[in-house]
């Protein structure tokens, strides 16, 4: 899965009191939650299972339980969160069976350090768009050289 990120300019929201605000607001600015929508499923699987229980890791059946919601609901949450590399897969033990299952917690189990993973994909992923844009613009200047002399050979 790409990772994927919406940046938009913006302002901390460090002067503001509830945490469901800040969070709610948060999550619609790097494009998590969509814009004049309710959300409720997205965000409470975020901020109420993975920001307050951040340590916890969730198997989808819980999450699917806990939110009263369908597995495919929690999967295209889950994928998205994914995306922006805030979740980290974790094995947990089955205790009837002694099995490994898969289940997802917050990266590190603490949102300061999942958000500075995120920070250095993006960076990754800018300095890559400048080596692109440094190539493209390096190719037109190319082609307008081969352009110019072209035309003073004809």
């Amino acid at each position: 899965m790409g990772f994927e990120l919406v940046v938009v300019n913006n302002t901390p929201l460090t002067g503001e009191a509830d945490p469901r605000l800040v969070a709610r607001t948060f999550l619609t600015q790097i494009g998590y939650l969509a814009p004049n929508s309710d959300g409720e499923i997205p965000f409470r699987l975020f901020y109420d299972c993975f920001l307050a229980n951040a340590e916890k890791p969730w198997q989808v059946e819980e999450l699917e339980s806990r939110l009263s919601t369908s597995r495919p609901t929690v999967y295209r949450h889950l994928n998205k969160l994914k995306g922006f590399d805030l979740l980290e897969e974790v094995g947990v033990e089955d205790p009837i069976t002694g099995q490994s299952r898969k289940a997802y917690r917050l990266r590190y189990a603490n949102l300061a350090k999942a958000w500075q993973f995120v920070e250095a994909h993006l960076k990754v992923a800018v300095e890559n768009y400048g080596r692109t844009v440094e190539h493209l613009s390096q190719l037109v200047n190319n082609e307008r050289k081969l352009t110019n002399v072209v035309a003073k050979t004809m």
